[in-house]
C-alpha cells in the first residue's frame, strides 16, 4: 500500500502534518531527503501581514498592526516582520550623536501610543529607555541616543511577541499572484542554518518601511573629496576621518558645506567645534569652513497657537539657536563661528548656484553635502500585472503605477521614504517626518490597509 501523507497550512507556522498512513515505502518520510523537502514547503509561510524595515516607521507600523489582527487561533493572525539587523534602523546606526529637532515629549508619546508598546515597558524594569526619555524636559530636544535606545528596547520586545514572526535578513523581490490577491517575498535569511538561504513569506498586505539614506549630486568640479553625511554628523567619526586628512597635507584644510537644513546646520556646529576644541599646535587648528548657501535667512519652526510654523522644513532645537546665534544674516560677519565659516552666496536659481560651485569648490580639500535624504533601494516587483515605477500616496500610504495609474493592491508605505503630505493653517504643503508624526499617520491609515486587505481578525484594544 502506498504512504499517504496529509498536509494543511497552519497559520505563520507554515504546512502542517495532521495524519498519514504508512504502506511499505513509509520509511521514506525519514530519509535526508524528505527532511530538507519538508524544510523547503515549512519556510514557505502564509501570514496576515508583513512589515520591511525596522526603523521608527517599521516599530510603529508592527505595533499598529498588533492592534488591529487579532488571531482567532493559535498560530494566526502572524505578522511576519524583516530588517536586515533589528537595531532601531539609521538612528540607531548613525545618528545616537546627533541633536535631534523633536521635542523628548513626542518621543515618549511614541512610546506610549499604542497597548502593544506599554506591554512591553510595563514588564521591563526601571530605569528603562521610556522612563528615562520621561525624566526629561519633555519641551526641550535632546540626543537622539534616547530615541533609539527607545527602539530597541521596542523591537526586542515586539520580536518576542508571538504574534510576530521576524526575520533578520534582506527581502529581494515580490511577486503579486491576482488569483490569491497575496503577495509572496523572497528573502535572504541572515540567520538561517545556512547564511543568505533564500525563505519565502507571503500576505495580503505588505508595508514597506524602508528608509532613506542621505543624498547627493554630482558637483561641477572633481577636486573636493566627499564627506559622508553620517561621518559628518558624527563628532568622533569626524575628527578621525579629518585629523588623518589633516596629517597628511602641509596646508590647512577648507571644508565645504552645501545646504541650509537641520542636517547642514549640525555638520557646521561639528566642524566648528571640532576647531574650537583643537590645541594650538594642531594640523586642524587652522580649520577654515566654505558654508554655501541659497539665503542669508534662514527658516526657523514658529510655534504658533495650536500649530507649528514650517514644522517639517524650519530649524529647531540645537540648530536653530546655533543659526540664531552665528549665522543669520549679518551676524555671521562678527560671531565666533564666522571666524572660521565664510558664507559663499548660491541665491539667483540653479545656473548662480553652479557658478558658485565652480568658482569657490576648487578651494575645498572635502565637501559635505547636506542636501536632503533619499529613498533607499526597493526590492523588485514580479508577477500578474506587475508595476513598473511606483508613485505613492501621500494621503492613503498606498500606491499607483506611474505608467497604467492603476492602483497596486496590497502595498503600503510610511516612514521617511513615504511620508505623509500635510497643509499647516497657513497653506504650507508640507511632509510629515519625525517619530510621532509617523505614528499618527499610521494610526490613521492602518486599519484602512487591514479592512481594505481582508487582513483583519478582531480588532485589538488600543
Amino acid at each position: 500500500m502506498p504512504s499517504l501523507l496529509i498536509i494543511r497550512r497552519q497559520g505563520c507556522s507554515g504546512l502542517r502534518v495532521i495524519s498519514s498512513r504508512a504502506g511499505t515505502g513509509s520509511r521514506q518520510w525519514n530519509s535526508p531527503k524528505f527532511a530538507n523537502a519538508w524544510v523547503s514547503l515549512a519556510r514557505q509561510h502564509h501570514v496576515s501581514a508583513i512589515v520591511i524595515g525596522g526603523g521608527p516607521a517599521g516599530v510603529a507600523a508592527v505595533g499598529n498592526l498588533l492592534n488591529q489582527i487579532k488571531p482567532k487561533e493559535e498560530g494566526q493572525g502572524k505578522i511576519a516582520w524583516i530588517d536586515n539587523a533589528f537595531q532601531g534602523g539609521r538612528i540607531n546606526a548613525k545618528y545616537r550623536d546627533v541633536p535631534s529637532n523633536t521635542k523628548a515629549g513626542l518621543f515618549f508619546q511614541y512610546a506610549n501610543a499604542l497597548g502593544a508598546f506599554r506591554a512591553i515597558f510595563k514588564d521591563v524594569p526601571k530605569p528603562n529607555a521610556v522612563s528615562t526619555i520621561r525624566s526629561l524636559t519633555q519641551d526641550d530636544t535632546c540626543s537622539l541616543h534616547y530615541a533609539g535606545d527607545m527602539l530597541q528596547q521596542l523591537t526586542d520586545g515586539l520580536r518576542k511577541n508571538r504574534q510576530i514572526d521576524s526575520t533578520r535578513g534582506q527581502v529581494t523581490s515580490l511577486n503579486w499572484d491576482e488569483s490569491t490577491s497575496t503577495w509572496s517575498l523572497k528573502i535572504r535569511d541572515w540567520d538561517g542554518k545556512v547564511k543568505g538561504e533564500v525563505i519565502e513569506r507571503s500576505a495580503p498586505l505588505v508595508v514597506y518601511c524602508t528608509g532613506s539614506h542621505p543624498a547627493t549630486t554630482t558637483l561641477p568640479v572633481t577636486g573636493p573629496e566627499p564627506i559622508d553625511l553620517d561621518t559628518a554628523l558624527k563628532p568622533t567619526a569626524l575628527f578621525h576621518f579629518l585629523n588623518t586628512a589633516a596629517k597628511a597635507r602641509a596646508e590647512p584644510l577648507t571644508i565645504g558645506v552645501i545646504g541650509a537644513s537641520h542636517s547642514a546646520i549640525l555638520a557646521l556646529i561639528n566642524l566648528v567645534g571640532l576647531q574650537w576644541s583643537i590645541k594650538d599646535g594642531s594640523p586642524l587648528k587652522n580649520l577654515r569652513i566654505k558654508w554655501f548657501s541659497r539665503t542669508p535667512n534662514l527658516k526657523y519652526a514658529e510655534y504658533k497657537d495650536g500649530y507649528i510654523l514650517y514644522d517639517n522644513t524650519g530649524l529647531k532645537g540645537t540648530a536653530a539657536n546655533f543659526a540664531r546665534k552665528h549665522l543669520e544674516g549679518d551676524k555671521i560677519k562678527t560671531s565666533r563661528a564666522g571666524q572660521v565659516i565664510t558664507r559663499i552666496d548660491c541665491s539667483g536659481g540653479e545656473a548662480a548656484e553652479q557658478d558658485a560651485f565652480v568658482k569657490e569648490l576648487p578651494g575645498c580639500d572635502f565637501v559635505v553635502q547636506a542636501i536632503g535624504f533619499e529613498k533607499n533601494p526597493l526590492p523588485a516587483l514580479t508577477g500578474d500585472n506587475a508595476p513598473g515605477e511606483l508613485v505613492f500616496n501621500h494621503e492613503t500610504g498606498g500606491f499607483h503605477d506611474k505608467t497604467s495609474g492603476k492602483e497596486v493592491q496590497g502595498l503600503f508605505g510610511a516612514g521617511i521614504a513615504f511620508p505623509e503630505r500635510v497643509v499647516d493653517p497657513e497653506g504650507n504643503v508640507e511632509h510629515a517626518v519625525g517619530f510621532f508624526k509617523f505614528m499618527k499617520f499610521l494610526k490613521r491609515v492602518v486599519p484602512q490597509w487591514v479592512d481594505k486587505t481582508g487582513a483583519r481578525g478582531e480588532k485589538k484594544e488600543n
